[in-house]
């Protein structure tokens, strides 16, 4: 049975993750903030999909802890296997590749990720919020539970249809609205794109396998002890 602080600490997550998607979506009486939100909306923003992400992720797995302290692991073995796909192949690297990206471009010139003008728009605690705090939280719940993690080419390949599945909608984007989501595009060539959006690609799938490593590095010993079946209900009992 999952324990009850692990349930509380889900709990309290989850209603964090679901203040920030609610406090964003107020656009407030500033004229800036409209114009942030235009030509793609909320949408567009990797770091607003990934406060959307991370709220799915926790939803799901306090829908995981409750069931478990009702049903019993066995009934709900569909649902912690989602519960750590999801973790797996979008949650940790997504959550990380923002906080590292954001901060990287921000600290070498914050006009290509951030400009100035939205911190008069968007309060310090939120952009805190939003690409530093993700990563602390994502550490957690590496430490906290094992997961499993599928065939390293199943991983891979789905963190890659969702990379790709977003350049697309970034390219379809600038040729609808003739403006970039991120400034730092528009200083690129063509083939600058193409380099940028590999190499970034390249960074996310590296932090795939370091999410892959970082569970095994904590927990891999415990599991390798145990028989493949009692592996089982351990990764379940979590």
């Amino acid at each position: 049975m999952t324990k009850t602080s692990t349930c509380i600490y889900h709990f309290l997550v989850l209603s964090w993750y679901t203040f920030l998607n609610y406090y964003i979506s107020q656009e407030g009486k500033d004229k800036v903030k409209p114009k942030i939100f235009a030509n793609g909306a909320r949408w567009k923003y990797l770091t607003l999909l990934n406060l959307l992400l991370q709220t799915v992720f926790y939803g799901v797995t306090c829908l995981d802890d409750v069931l478990k302290r009702i049903k019993g692991r066995k009934d709900i073995k569909f649902l912690t296997a989602f519960r750590d796909l999801l973790f797996a192949t979008l949650a940790f690297p997504v959550s990380t590749f923002v906080f590292l990206a954001f901060w990287i471009l921000f600290l070498y010139n914050r006009d290509l990720i951030y400009p100035k003008v939205l911190d008069t728009v968007i309060p310090a605690w939120l952009n805190h919020a939003m690409h530093t705090f993700i990563f602390p939280i994502t550490l957690v719940e590496v430490i906290l539970r094992p997961h499993s993690y599928p065939s390293k080419k199943t991983g891979l390949t789905l963190l890659a249809a969702a990379n790709i599945t977003y350049i697309i909608r970034i390219l379809w984007l600038y040729f609808e609205t003739g403006t970039w989501v991120y400034p730092v595009f528009a200083k690129l060539s063509l083939v600058g794109l193409a380099a940028f959006f590999s190499l970034s690609h390249i960074f996310i799938a590296s932090i795939y396998l370091l999410g892959e490593k970082l569970n095994h590095w904590k927990w891999g010993q415990i599991l390798l002890l145990l028989p493949k079946k009692k592996k089982k209900n351990l990764l379940s009992y979590f």
